[in-house]
Formats: structure tokens, sequence, C-alpha cells
């Protein structure tokens, strides 16, 4: 077992371009139909709640799968998983754009979340098996950099895509620009990704079925009250509450039996008590989500609505943030071996003071100079959220044995997807209440919103000052095989 290690996939960065080409256009597509929904309402007649179920039901399909997409990576490989999850995507973003009716287009979001919930898994797992020691710090960098840049290029290319195409249907190339990219990423990844070594156990006794009927029922009865915040999801759906609680105890009760009877368990609950560094970063990325997500949302209620700017002005003033996010990414990823969680901590420090600076300064400037007064603030927390996404997801996973990877980068994101539907209800309910309350000051709404933000980010930022603390020189696996071969489960 302890053989030589194998050599390095020569086609590893290749592949690493083809996958994060993929996953940008995943989450590309939680931010980007938000400027379109009017456009939607127009070319479909369709009503206030359908429009928002085109958003709310591909962010709750989303977050559903994707455990369960992560272990099927790992049981079925995930070369496999990743072609097949993306003609999914393929399929299904064709097929919302040529929508006819409301009920399609809805019907086509929650398929489309579902393919995109199954691919995103495939990315870390893939970046666990192909990249070891600083190369992963690397990879991770660039793919903590399309988180970035896609999260807030989103509103951006949605408004220009609308403005080339028209708003009667320029909604519908939100969509088909899916298409084309989507294919030749199907057609490079199935000549670049590496076959996985068939297996001789049966499918069957390699999926936890039980496991991901809890999981999904818990991970369901928390997303659906959320994602509805917006038409009153919590005031009418708050006994799923204490339903996804006890789905959760069950899961965990049914995921201890499975390891007793040394089955397969759709996630290995040890991962949070014997792997280094798993339990923190999943809390810390949980935490740092909830206060960072829910900022696009009320950034565009301020200036869309509180200043009038158009969608694409909207996402250009939040641009500062996108810049900084990219160009810092990359560099934490390429120094995370050699400062660690000393990173994340940096990074968390500069996330929270853009955006309290952020907070302080828009009561007090003029609306016309409100974009440029907020430019350089962002800019800073931009810097700041770079240096936090790729090195914690580097950190988290580094010491998970790699065929594991895909089960523990699902309950990662899964963390992350519940984080932000908390942080977006959270925030959009401060907004809200101010902008109620203080006769449509919507500066003060932007104020409070964002030290709710701050707030949630000084957890976070505790969580990695005391993780900081307890492993202050820590360094990254060289290879996979010094974590597999280690066997931290048996």
């Amino acid at each position: 077992m302890a053989s030589e290690a194998a050599e390095p996939d020569p086609r590893r960065w290749r592949s690493l371009a083809v996958t994060l080409a993929a996953g940008f256009m995943s989450l590309l597509d939680v931010s980007i139909v938000n400027v379109a929904l009017p456009s939607i309402q127009r070319g479909l007649e369709a009503s206030e709640a359908g429009v928002q179920w085109v958003v709310s039901g591909y962010a709750l399909t989303f977050g559903l799968v994707l455990v369960s997409g992560g272990r099927l990576g790992d049981a079925l490989g995930r070369r496999r998983m990743f072609l097949v999850a993306l003609t999914a995507f393929v399929v299904t973003s064709a097929t919302a754009g040529a929508a006819t009716s409301e009920l399609m287009l809805v019907a086509a979001r929650l398929a489309q979340g579902v393919a995109a919930g199954l691919l995103t898994p495939q990315n870390t797992g893939l970046i666990q098996e192909l990249f070891h020691g600083a190369e992963r710090g690397r990879a991770f960098g660039i793919f903590g950099t399309t988180v970035a840049i896609s999260t807030a290029l989103g509103p951006i290319l949605g408004g220009l895509i609308i403005a080339a195409f028209g708003v009667e249907n320029g909604w519908r190339w939100v969509f088909y620009v899916n298409v084309p990219i989507g294919v030749l990423a199907l057609v490079l990844a199935a000549r670049l990704l590496p076959r996985a070594p068939r297996q001789a156990v049966p499918l069957r006794s390699r999926l936890d079925i039980t496991g991901i009927v809890l999981l999904g029922s818990a991970v369901l009865a928390v997303l659906l009250p959320l994602v509805r915040f917006e038409q009153d999801g919590l005031r009418r759906l708050w006994w799923l509450l204490p339903l996804a609680v006890g789905f959760g105890y069950a899961f965990v009760r049914w995921e201890r039996r499975v390891l007793k009877r040394r089955g397969s368990p759709l996630l290995d609950l040890r991962l949070f008590t014997r792997t280094p560094g798993y339990a923190t970063g999943a809390a810390i990325a949980t935490v740092y989500f909830s206060g960072f997500a829910g900022i696009w949302l009320v950034f565009a209620l301020f200036f869309q609505n509180g200043l009038g700017y158009t969608p694409l002005q909207s996402g250009l003033a939040v641009t500062p943030f996108a810049l900084g996010a990219a160009v810092s990414a990359t560099l934490a990823g390429r120094l995370v071996d050699r400062w660690g969680r000393r990173l994340t901590v940096a990074g968390l420090s500069l996330v929270a003071a853009g955006l309290a600076l952020v907070a302080l300064i828009v009561p007090h400037v003029p609306a016309s100079a409100t974009g440029y007064a907020t430019a350089g603030p962002l800019l800073a927390a931009g810097v700041g959220g770079g240096m936090v996404i790729s090195p914690n997801t580097t950190l988290t996973l580094d010491r998970v044995p790699t065929r594991m990877a895909g089960a523990a980068g699902g309950a990662l994101q899964t963390g992350q997807r519940l984080g932000t539907a908390v942080g977006v209800a959270a925030l959009a309910s401060v907004f809200h209440a101010v902008v109620n309350d203080d006769g449509g000051n919507y500066p003060l709404a932007l104020s409070f919103a964002l030290l709710c933000s701050v707030v949630l980010l000084l957890v976070a930022l505790t969580l990695a000052i005391l993780d900081a603390h307890r492993h202050p020189h820590r360094h990254l696996t060289v290879r996979s095989r010094d974590v597999t071969e280690a066997r931290p489960f048996e």
C-alpha cells in the first residue's frame, strides 16, 4: 500500500480549466437571473410568485443534492459524474431558454439546480485527486477566484445580455449562453479528465439511499423557508425548521449505524472529529457565507430601489469587490502552504473592515457620489474575500482522504448554501425593516444590513483566530497518499 506515489497527471491543469469553466456557469446562474426577472415577467406574462421560483427553485435544488452528488462522484467516478451532470446542465439550460410558459421555466430551473448540485462537488473532488501539496493550494486559489468572479459578475453579465438582446427575449439568452460553453466543456472533459478504475463492489452497496433521503429532507426543511423568505416563507413554513432538526438527528443516528455495520455511509461523520481542520473550516465557511452572500441582495436593493441605478449600473458599482477578490484569491492560493490559517484571519479582518467602512460612509455622502465613495472600501473587502475562500477550502479539505473528497466537498458546499440562505434572509430582513420603519431611508438601511454582516464575519474571524492558535505551524500534505495511507478512520 505504501508503494511509490503516482506521478502527477500531465493534463491536470488543462483538466482544471475545463472543470472550472463548467463550475463557473453553475455558480453564475445563481445570480445572473436576478436582473432578468422583469424581462421574464413580461415575456411569459408570469406571476410574481412564478418569477421568484425561477430564482429560489434553483438555489433550493442546488443545495439539496450537493452531498449526494459528491458521494456519487466518490462511488461512480468523478469523470463520469461530471460528464453526466454537465450534460444535464446543458439540456436544462436550453429547456429554460426555450420555455413557453411559467410552469415550464420553473420546472427547467428546478432540474437545472439539481444538475448544478451534482456538478459542483466534482470540482473540489477532482482538485483533491489531481493536485497535491503547494500545487493543491494554487489550484484552490484559482477555484476561489472562480467563485468570487462568478458571484460578482452575474448581475453585470445579465444586464449586458438583456441590453444586447432586448427586454422581450433577452432573458432567454441568459440561459442559452450556457449551451455552447457547456458543449465545448463536455468535449474537452471527455478527452482530458482521468478515468476512475472499475470497482467490483455493486453500486447499491456503495450508495447509502436512506442517508440520502434523510439528509435531503433535513436540508430541504431548512432551505425551503429561507429561500422563500421574500414570499413570507419563514412565517408560513416555520414548522419545517423543527422537522429539520428531527431529520438531522435521524441522519446522524443512521450514519453511525451504517459505520458500525462497516457499510458505506453517505457522509462519514468521522470527517468532523478525526480529520484535522475539517470541522473548523466547514464552520468558518458556513458563517462567512452567512455574512458575505447576503450583501449582494442589499446592495442591489440599495442602488436600484434607493438610488435609481439600472441593473447594469448596480452591478458595476460592486465590481471593485470582484476585482479585489479575483487578484487576491489567486495569490492566496500560492501562499496558503506558507501562511496557513493566518491568511484566513487577515482576509476576514479586511472584509469586516471594508464593509464596516461602507456602512459608516453611505449615510453621509450625496447619492451622486455614493458609487465613488464606496469603491475603495469595497476593493479592500474584495481583497480580503479572496483571502478567505480559497485558503479555507484548501485547509479544510487538505487532510480528507481522496476516496471521500466528493462527499466532503459536497458537505462543505452544503454548509455554504445554508449559510447563504440564512444570510440573505437575515440581511434582507434588517434592510426592509429599516426602510419601512424610517420612511424609505435607504442609506441607513444599507448601513444596518452591512453592520449585521460584519457581526457574522467577526464570528467567523473568531473561529479562524482560535484555529490559528491551535495549529500555528500547519503545512499542507505533500501528496494525497500522505492522507490515504495514514488511515485516519481506522
